[in-house]
């Protein structure tokens, strides 16, 4: 058996041994594979492992940077107090409108701001509103514009903000210096700025499972 398949059949029994079935999540799912939307998604562990990291955090505000379906924001939000808010920023429209019949679907979305157009542009007009910091900021959107996004991050930072950034093993191509690949070599511009960031303490966690050889970077800033 391939590895692959192993890492699949051990993300099935995590999940049937340790998440509940969740009708409302399946439809999301199934809601976003029936318009057509890439299978971006977060496995249903990595959710939970989300959810859990918000709720042992104690997050009151959260920005996501990339929506896509908005299954990752239902696993946010959910963990959210009721005077929470989360702040979801997506660029294509079509994504947007599914995502948002998705947070209505799950009923969350009253506590979500969902921001469509280009994440960069989002995050300046925010500055220009004079958007309060946020505890809690996952980084799931294209990976050329990493860096770039980091540094937005660290700007809508307090001390004690936690940072997500996922999907930053690249099967592990993030050690190859000679990628020509954009996504990678965004990935590997994050390390850097992490690397050199006195702002932020962080570090890397390799996962494998149903989505294959990956994994994410957590990172706290410090006072």
């Amino acid at each position: 058996m391939s590895n692959t398949k192993v890492w699949e059949k051990v993300d099935h029994y995590i999940t049937e041994r340790l998440i509940p079935q969740d009708p409302i999540l399946d439809q999301v799912l199934s809601a976003n594979q029936e318009a057509g939307l890439p299978a971006y998604d977060v496995t249903p562990a990595q959710g939970k492992f989300l959810n859990l990291l918000v709720c042992l955090h104690g997050s009151k505000r959260i920005l996501e940077i990339g929506t896509l379906g908005g299954y990752s924001t239902i696993w946010l939000a959910r963990a959210l107090p009721a005077d929470g808010k989360l702040v979801t920023l997506e660029l294509d429209p079509l994504h947007a409108q599914v995502a948002k019949a998705n947070l209505s679907l799950a009923s969350v979305d009253g506590c979500i701001e969902l921001r469509v157009g280009d994440a960069l542009e989002q995050l300046a007009q925010m500055k220009e509103e004079g958007v309060e910091p946020f505890d809690f900021i996952f980084i799931d959107a294209d990976k050329p514009n990493n860096p770039h996004y980091l540094k937005w991050a660290l700007h809508f930072s307090h001390p004690g903000t936690v940072i997500i950034g996922d999907n930053v093993i690249r099967e592990g191509e993030v050690i190859n210096e000679d990628t020509q690949d954009p996504r990678v070599k965004g990935v590997r511009e994050f390390y850097d700025l992490l690397a050199d960031e006195a702002r932020i303490t962080a570090t890397a966690i390799q996962t494998v499972g149903s989505k294959g050889y990956d994994g994410f970077v957590i990172g706290l800033v410090k006072g």
